[in-house]
């Protein structure tokens, strides 16, 4: 046996047990992990508002609780203001069931000639296997759920924490983290970190603006036609369409539909309609204003990042993709060398190939008497060039 040959095996054994563990580690801090990042990006965002709180004499950790003081605040509202909508809607809707089961059975009588009846209905639903194996389920199911809230609390209070400390101890972080580097490096860790903070608060900024249009032009909609709740539907709309990528109009609509479709059934399409042409509005003129100055990005590529990163990281990746790739696009944009793009039809659309020109052109040429070429008409005189009254090309008429 070589004598390299066992410290090889144990070498390879150690690299193999390292790598062992490092996944094992990584996979349990994985969670933690995605609430830093959320953190963190939080920070960039409140980042502009405790920087001018603390420019104009303010401590930044004063500034970071006031700022994070008002956002929950905010939310509470929304919650209470949402929750007391929804509790008093599902108790209407409890209370009107049996209206809407005996409409629905009269025109299934109707329509299909059955002789149904809303009592066998209620019996066959009270007395049917899934519905006994849902509420068995469901009882067992309690601990989980309140397991599931309690660690989502937990996590809230994490991703607060920690982005509390980002906010307030901004300039200390960068000190720290610009130590370790060299200064040709500092400036550019500091160049990305104020891109990023610039295409986060746009981000948000444009998304908040958007979500204030949205829920006026909602709540427009909703009080013409009588719907109830249309503030707190208008919030709604507002916020989970901008905020939610990608499915967020669907959830957003499907709401202020249910709860238009308790006065009228045609008001639910009359929002759902609503609802379609104004998130056109919004995709094709409203959206690309808002965001030329804040998150430039193509709107393919927008999407695509929302893909991806709902991919890796669910929602969370599927929130924050978008301004993670326009301070990715904006910082590499400096290091990309561009050029004058040449004078060429292909770059337009074009061929390469001249066009020929329409026969109805050469015609009406042909008959103005031009020449092959687009030429202007020869005079009509003779070999020395002298027409009539031209003279020889000295002078005008009063030559000598």
């Amino acid at each position: 046996m070589p004598q390299w040959l066992p410290r090889a095996v144990v070498m390879a054994l150690a690299l193999y047990a390292c790598f062992r563990l490092g996944s094992w580690a990584f996979d349990q801090l994985i969670g933690l992990l995605v609430n830093i990042l959320i953190a963190f990006f939080l920070a960039l965002a409140i980042e502009p508002a405790v920087g001018r709180m603390a420019a104009r004499g303010m401590r930044r950790g004063l500034a970071t609780f006031l700022v994070f003081t008002v956002v929950f605040i905010l939310s509470i509202g929304f919650i209470v203001l949402l929750g007391s909508m929804l509790a008093g809607q599902i108790v209407d809707m409890f209370d009107e069931f049996p209206k809407y089961l005996d409409s629905v059975i009269k025109w299934v009588n109707q329509t299909f000639h059955t002789e149904l009846s809303r009592v066998d209905v209620q019996d066959s639903l009270l007395h049917s296997d899934w519905l006994q194996k849902y509420v068995q389920n469901s009882a067992t199911g309690v601990l989980d759920v309140s397991t599931t809230v309690l660690g989502g609390l937990f996590r809230l209070l994490t991703i607060f924490l920690f982005s509390f400390y980002f906010a307030a101890d901004g300039p200390r972080l960068r000190r720290a983290l610009c130590s370790v580097l060299p200064p040709s490096r500092q400036a550019e860790v500091l160049r990305a970190w104020e891109i990023a903070v610039d295409k986060t608060g746009g981000y948000l900024y444009s998304r908040g603006l958007m979500a204030l249009i949205s829920g006026i032009a909602h709540y427009i909609l909703l009080v013409v036609l009588g719907v109830p709740y249309a503030p707190a539907l208008a919030v709604w709309v507002g916020l989970v369409s901008q905020f939610i990528p990608t499915i967020g109009t669907y959830l957003a609509g499907a709401l202020p539909m249910l709860i238009a479709f308790t006065v009228d059934p045609w008001y639910a399409l009359w929002v759902l309609g609503f609802v379609v042409i104004y998130q056109q509005f919004e995709n094709y003129v409203l959206q690309p204003k808002l965001t030329s100055k804040t998150v430039d990005i193509h709107p393919a590529v927008a999407f695509g990042s929302v893909i991806a990163g709902t991919a890796l990281l669910g929602a969370v990746g599927a929130l924050i993709a978008i301004p993670a790739v326009a301070t990715l696009q904006a910082f590499l944009g400096a290091y990309v060398k561009r050029y004058a793009v040449t004078d060429d039809p292909r770059v337009g659309g074009g061929s390469s190939r001249q066009r020929a020109e329409p026969v109805w052109s050469r015609v009406r040429r042909l008959t103005r008497g031009h020449g092959p070429h687009g030429d202007e008409p020869r005079d009509s005189g003779g070999a020395d060039g002298s027409g009539e009254g031209g003279g020889t090309g000295h002078g005008g008429p009063g030559r000598r």
